[in-house]
């Protein structure tokens, strides 16, 4: 919105989407997505992936993250989808499943944090982390997920990445419409309060950050396709 296109320092782009309507577009990947150029991940459908939403993937690329080059799954230039779940009305709720969710989340990092962590006690600490079964901390997730389809709250959330600020959560209705924003001169369907909720989330969104909080991705390589002739390139 403050640049009416992509922000110059940022190098990805987020898509966010409730629950349900994440769950029918994997299954839609399943059957209508074009497998010749793309790819879906995540921990549902990817051996080894362990992070709490999924990523939209470009086949014959590479987007290696730093201190991610062990990780055993393809690592293609991705574009993140969020699954938002519901989350309590009453702030003790959010609170209360905010901690579980920050358990789960590092326990998931912990296969990066035990290499890429700059604290060497933390790294130990993630190295204990790293002893719990996947299959026991995806279940934890999972678990959650299910809980969470039975409350019905005006509040949501994405599970496995922090929120913002000490509401824990973001409202339902901010994803519920929609309205048409220019992005790079292509129209998309973008949140209809979006003054809301980018205060909400960001504060004064439209000052620009300082340049030490102008934050990237770092990565150890990167192979991105030709469009024009399908060659890849460096």
């Amino acid at each position: 919105m403050r640049h009416g296109g992509f922000i110059p320092w940022d190098d990805d782009a987020d898509i966010a989407m409730l629950r349900d309507d994440y769950e029918r577009f994997r299954e839609a990947c399943k059957k209508d997505l074009d497998t010749g150029r793309f790819y879906f991940q995540d921990h549902v459908t990817t051996k080894g992936y362990r992070w709490g939403y999924g990523k939209l993937r470009r086949k014959d690329t590479l987007f290696l993250r730093e201190h991610q080059e062990h990780m055993p799954y393809e690592q293609g230039v991705f574009i993140d989808v969020f699954p938002l779940d519901p989350v309590p009305d009453l702030w003790a709720g959010r609170a209360a499943v905010n901690f579980y969710c920050f358990l789960i989340r590092k326990m998931l990092w912990s296969k990066v944090g035990r290499v890429a962590d700059p604290s060497a006690s933390k790294r130990r600490i993630y190295r204990i982390l790293d002893s719990v079964p996947e299959e026991k901390i995806l279940s934890a997730y999972d678990r959650l997920i299910r809980l969470s389809k039975g409350w019905d709250s005006r509040w949501v959330r994405i599970l496995m990445f922090p929120t913002p600020n000490r509401e824990y959560g973001y409202l339902k209705r901010w994803y519920e419409t929609s309205e048409d924003i220019s992005f790079e001169g292509t129209v998309f369907p973008g949140i209809r309060d979006s003054d809301e909720y980018l205060s909400f989330k960001y504060g004064d969104y439209m000052t620009l950050p300082p340049e030490g909080r102008r934050k990237t991705h770092p990565v150890s390589d990167i192979r991105l396709v030709d469009l024009g002739n399908d060659r890849a390139s460096h």
